[in-house]
């Protein structure tokens, strides 16, 4: 039987590992993930239903084919899903004939949320697991919280302007939104892309693999990364705690000799009135002048760079009563618009101890660049701590 306490420790690659060459069963993995959600999830609220039945049901299926001799390569990894999606989305039905198992549906939003930052339940708000008085972010609440109280290695999410990326920087966790259109959209304009949170690097890299097998974005990287540091895109109000906390958690890596700093200006436009208007539908001109203008931007960017850094957000988690006037998805909503892969890395915290995130974006199916270079920063852009559990 594994032991629920040494399951939480686990990576998805790790349990795949061990499920694949029978040194534990799939139906042994759910069981210990079940276990830590009894244990856990009811102080902190990450889930909004639960599927023991079926979960133990398809971990049967799971071992039945590991002893057949099928490679499955996330062969017994439980997952969350992200309770807006469903398990039958495109993403988790890959992630199924991978080998995961769901366990539950994971928080979003209650409807009418201005500021998507919340997770709402039946048994009340979704809390934060490193500071219950945080808001663990949003929309994809409980999918970040689950994984980060070690519930899950791995949840599925949905990024359409930072979902995925905005609460795993508040939790301390792994969040990767994928080039727009490599999964199909959840919304009807493009915005909204499938992603995935997770505690460490190689195990988005996996859910990549499983999810997009094959294709450009999955082709590896090559040479020591260029890099230029941006802490506003050129227009957000980002608070200098912040930025100080990613721009010196960029700083270790590139003096790890991991990344070139390259000096140059990184000025977009102000996404939000071409992000609204898109949403809404009236979409005209001047929004797609502003998207053509920021695309230029980037394009120019890119030709002398690999990777564009910034803080995830531009101000630390807020409470449960909402970010007021701030807008948390100032720096991340961008690259929705502009279908360029991201992915956020904790990144330390603030002097108040805040947890904060250092945000990374590549050039358009350059996928799998952008995690390899986020597997070799990530122990050395935390400071050596300890992902979270």
């Amino acid at each position: 039987m594994l032991d629920a306490h040494v399951y939480a420790r686990l990576s998805a690659s790790e349990i795949a590992d061990l499920v694949s060459h029978g040194e534990v069963t799939a139906g042994e993995v759910v069981d210990a993930a079940l276990a830590v959600c009894t244990e856990r999830d009811g102080a902190l609220r990450a889930f909004t239903a639960m599927w023991a039945e079926s979960a133990r049901a398809l971990a049967a299926e799971v071992d039945a084919s590991v002893a057949q001799g099928t490679l499955l390569p996330l062969a017994g990894v439980p997952i969350a899903v992200k309770a807006s999606e469903g398990d039958r989305s495109v993403q988790n039905q890959r992630l199924i004939a991978a080998g995961c198992v769901p366990i539950g549906a994971t928080s979003v939003p209650r409807a009418g949320t201005t500021h998507q930052t919340y997770g709402s339940t039946d048994r009340g708000p979704t809390l934060n697991p490193l500071d219950p008085s945080w808001s663990p972010g949003g929309s994809s609440a409980g999918s970040a919280v689950a994984v980060a109280a070690g519930i899950v290695p791995l949840a599925t999410g949905s990024d359409g302007a930072g979902s995925v990326r905005i609460p795993a920087a508040w939790c301390g966790v792994i969040g990767f939104k994928p080039t727009n259109g490599l999964l199909p959209a959840r919304d009807r304009v493009g915005l909204n892309s499938p992603g995935v949170l997770t505690r460490t690097p190689a195990d988005a890299a996996a859910y990549l693999r499983a999810v997009a097998p094959g294709g450009p974005a999955t082709s590896p990287a090559t040479g020591t990364p260029k890099v230029v540091w941006t802490p506003t895109l050129g227009y957000a109000d980002t608070d200098p705690d912040v930025a100080d906390t990613a721009r010196r958690a960029l700083h270790r890596i590139a003096s790890a000799g991991l990344c070139v700093l390259v000096r140059r200006a990184v000025r977009l436009r102000d996404p939000a009135p071409a992000w609204t208007a898109l949403r809404a539908g009236t979409s005209d001109r001047d929004t797609e002048a502003l998207i053509r203008a920021n695309a230029q931007a980037l394009y120019e960017a890119f030709e002398e760079v690999d990777l564009i850094a910034t803080p995830t957000t531009p101000h630390p988690p807020h409470g449960h009563d909402g970010p007021g006037t701030r807008m948390s998805v100032a720096l991340t909503w961008a690259f929705n618009l502009s279908g360029h892969p991201a992915i956020t890395l904790p990144a330390g915290r603030t002097a108040n101890g805040e947890p904060v995130g250092l945000h990374l974006i590549a050039r358009r199916h350059a996928d799998a660049a952008l995690l390899d270079a986020a597997e070799r920063w990530h122990r050395t852009a935390t400071g050596g701590e300890a992902p979270a559990r």
